[in-house]
């Protein structure tokens, strides 16, 4: 139990410090960008003194690193700054988009983890015959196929059938025209993962069945479906979260190409709109928010691990 609280200690104290650091570098590659957030926010009919007025306001004259600490300093109180003419909230339109993102996300993974893993068991026990045979060609289709290309295919393939455009329904409210509404794009999201991690849970069951442990157990009599279930699968389990929660930040990238084919008003829709519109705020707090949520969701999975093997907890 003790190290086991170590280990906890160690991803929480590791947890700001990598915050901090891709706060740093979030702030450093915008703050190259050419566009005057002044300009940007004023719009084309300011003046050079309402332009002069509002850098002094905002500290946009202050140097760097003082504007730094002033946007760490705000973003510790969950102002990542303002917009627009009329200046609204950053912190506002980030947070009202990123659960859209971040559902679309996990639905893809939960898609992916429903068929790579089976699929990826099922190839390694039939290791070199036909099922493994047509496994491996279904998961090289998938990691070929293009999620941005599946998506059009499947709004083709299915309009008229299921939604495609139009207002996410509240999960809570209407968990049915929710998952109804997202299908489609986590399908699309999830089908090049699904062949990815299927290779990998199928590399990771051929290595552990080829151990001693397994032909000691199955030569002593014990049924080899046991010892797959018992012992094979938990130590499997292992590389593929690994991979899993690398993925996950490939299905949030994803996830901001995805929403704009499908009409979805998450992060995506967030950054397009803040890149049209040269509001530099926006794409900078948007780009900050995902990239921590990646952190502490790789965080959990790092967590996850002493779930799947308690020999970790002894690290």
């Amino acid at each position: 139990m003790n190290n086991l609280i170590r280990l906890i200690g160690r991803r929480l104290v590791a947890l700001p410090i990598m915050v901090l650091g891709v706060t740093f570098l979030v702030f450093i590659i915008m703050s190259w960008s050419p566009i005057d957030p002044a300009y940007a926010a004023l719009g084309e009919s300011a003046s050079d003194v309402q332009l002069n007025a509002y850098r002094e306001q905002y500290g946009l004259n202050d140097p760097w690193l003082v504007q730094f600490f002033s946007y760490l300093g705000g973003m510790l109180h969950g102002d990542l700054g303002s917009y627009g003419q009329a200046e609204l909230s950053v912190s506002e339109k980030v947070f009202t988009a990123l659960p859209v993102t971040m559902q679309l996300t996990f639905l893809g993974l939960i898609i992916a983890v429903l068929f790579a893993f089976p699929l990826g068991t099922i190839a390694a026990i039939y290791r070199d015959r036909w099922p493994d045979q047509v496994i491996r060609i279904f998961s090289v289709a998938c990691i070929a196929t293009p999620s941005f290309w599946l998506a059009i295919l499947l709004i083709v393939l299915f309009l008229g059938t299921l939604p495609v455009s139009g207002p996410l329904p509240p999960l809570t409210e209407d968990p049915g025209g929710w998952f109804m509404r997202m299908l489609l794009p986590s399908c699309a999201l999830a089908v090049p993962v699904t062949g990815q991690l299927t290779r990998v849970v199928r590399t990771s069951m051929v290595e552990e069945l080829d151990r001693d442990y397994v032909r000691t157990a199955v030569g002593a009599g014990i049924p080899k479906n046991i010892v797959i279930a018992r012992n094979v699968l938990r130590n499997a389990l292992i590389t593929p979260v690994t991979v899993l929660g690398l993925r996950v930040g490939y299905l949030m990238g994803g996830a901001v190409i995805i929403e704009i084919i499908f009409n979805l008003q998450g992060m995506g829709r967030v950054l397009i709109d803040g890149i049209t519109s040269n509001w530099v705020t926006v794409v900078q707090g948007a780009t900050l928010v995902v990239a921590v949520a990646f952190i502490i969701v790789n965080i959990v999975v790092d967590l996850l691990y002493v779930l799947i093997n308690p020999r970790i907890r002894a690290v």
